[in-house]
């Protein structure tokens, strides 16, 4: 089969002069070769398309593809990640990972978190706040935890997303309303241990193939932010999840991927809030796929689990479900 490769170069971006927070999201040259490699393993031909610009020009030049592996991120508005699987879909193409509406909706945390509670699965209480004139209609129990609605690698994240009164939230809220241009998700902050847990498969079919624990090394600093991300190594311990908690955690994560409607493969983010029960934080149906560096391999890997046998997983959830006849 072949499949072309959609992606988001970091490089590319820091070389037209954006920072390294604005291109947190998007991937190393050892990403997109890891991937590739992974492909080409599995017995596939492959084809490298690029980002959405590229993808257009080639989609207008009668470019075509058995099937695309999409890790496209992109880099404005809402709709971002939304982008490449539209077009993909506006030219019939089957792709890997969950179609534009779900990736939308996830990627508006309010919006996941409204379907998760009215599907009956724990998530702190919330408030969306547009502007800084409404924070006085906030009722909710100190402490919060505030950041940007629709980022993700922790960005707009610190140490001081953990708020204690309201002149904390009134300060928080107005830097991330500026920097951001973009509303805050306002939640009860979980005080329990930390969970990220990865998800193979769609529908029925979905299993998870582990869980990790997020332990900080330094107690005082133990914020999932953008800064801890990037030197994990220094900051954190990761930990295999086993036992009664693995089934909690498999629970909660297979419950979220089938009500948002997510294909293939990816994470779910939870913590133990007050009352010890495990809470959803948020799910990343197009998670990171560096080898080395991004959770869902680090996950897998504690589990058992190798890079190989996740992309193998991928595709063949993917071609399954496009019904697409799987030529090599």
């Amino acid at each position: 089969m072949k499949i072309g490769i959609t992606y988001d170069l970091r490089s590319d971006y820091l070389n037209d002069g954006y920072s390294m927070e604005e291109t947190a999201e998007f991937d190393k040259e050892s990403t997109i070769e890891g991937i590739e490699q992974a492909i080409q393993k599995a017995g596939h031909r492959t084809e490298r398309i690029g980002n959405s610009k590229s993808l257009m020009k080639q989609l207008l030049n009668g470019e075509r593809w058995e099937m695309v592996f999409n890790i496209t991120e992109g880099l404005y508005g809402e709709g971002r990640e939304s982008l490449v699987p539209a077009l993909l879909d506006n030219y019939k193409i089957p792709y890997v990972f969950s179609g534009p509406v779900t990736l939308g909706i996830s990627l508006n945390k309010a919006f996941a978190k409204q379907i998760i509670r009215d599907s009956n699965i724990n998530t702190p209480d919330f408030f969306v706040l547009t502007k800084i004139e409404d924070i006085d209609l906030i009722q909710l129990e100190y402490p919060l935890f505030a950041k940007p609605i629709s980022e993700g690698t922790g960005k707009g994240i610190d140490s001081k997303s953990k708020i204690n009164s309201k002149t904390e939230l009134l300060e928080v809220c107005s830097k991330l309303l500026e920097k951001f241009n973009q509303p805050v998700l306002i939640e009860e902050y979980l005080p329990g241990r930390e969970f990220t847990v990865g998800v193979l498969g769609t529908g029925n079919e979905a299993f998870v193939p582990g869980g990790m624990e997020i332990v900080y090394k330094n107690s005082t600093n133990n914020i999932y932010s953008y800064e801890n991300k990037e030197n994990y190594e220094e900051i954190v311990d990761y930990i295999a999840v086993k036992d009664q908690l693995l089934k909690e955690c498999e629970e909660l994560a297979l419950n979220v991927w089938k009500a948002l409607n997510c294909f293939d493969g990816g994470r779910v983010d939870m913590k133990i809030d007050k009352l010890g029960r495990m809470s959803f934080i948020e799910v990343n149906p197009l998670a990171g796929l560096n080898p080395l560096t991004s959770d869902l391999p680090i996950l897998c890997k504690l589990n058992g689990i190798g890079y190989q046998e996740i992309i193998d997983e991928v595709l063949k959830s993917a071609i399954k479900r496009n019904s697409v006849p799987c030529k090599k």
